[in-house]
């Protein structure tokens, strides 16, 4: 019952590719949400905006190297919008988070992952996007480097993963 839950999540979004891939994984995968799951698995994120909806928060990944949006494996949770804005919450410091969109993902993506001492798999991204509160200070948690404030248009134009480009321009149309 409880992946039939985020089947019918990710059935509402988009793009086709990106749900079409992760309902068949779904469908090939019961144990999807759960990390265990050796092939891949669901993981959900959120991108955090301003209150102002013109910079978004990205974090600098100690494991992958790279710079993301706040993110985790849902753990056998199907409530993946709870898993975006419990991840975003712990991985930004911010307290009073709230999810856009009335808690509606706003993007999918398929995306390999190497991280260090595990074998290579997919995550099967369910994206959303969190508006933190005016005048929040992010502190970050041991998962990051560093947290950085970005302009929302130049991470939409310039970052080097389509998916992320996607993320940010998905954001500024909801926001917008």
């Amino acid at each position: 019952m409880t992946l039939a839950r985020a089947r019918a999540l990710v059935e509402r979004c988009g793009p086709d590719d990106q749900r079409d891939r992760i309902l068949a994984f779904l469908e090939a995968h019961p144990d999807a949400l759960h990390r265990s799951c050796p092939d891949g698995h669901l993981t959900a994120s959120a991108l955090v905006v301003d209150a102002t909806g013109d910079r978004a928060l990205l974090m600098h990944h100690r494991k992958l190297d790279k710079w993301l949006q706040m993110g985790g494996h849902a753990e056998g949770d199907a409530d993946l919008a709870a898993v975006a804005l419990k991840e975003a919450f712990e991985e930004s410091g911010i307290d009073g988070l709230t999810l856009a969109n009335r808690g509606t993902p706003v993007d999918l993506d398929v995306h390999e992952v190497r991280p260090p001492h595990e074998p290579p798999h997919l995550h099967l991204d369910v994206r959303f996007v969190a508006v933190a509160p005016a005048g929040c200070v992010a502190t970050g948690n041991d998962e990051s480097h560093e947290v950085r404030w970005v302009d929302l248009d130049d991470l939409a134009r310039t970052h080097d993963e389509p998916g992320m480009r996607r993320l940010a321009a998905a954001a500024r149309s909801l926001l917008r």
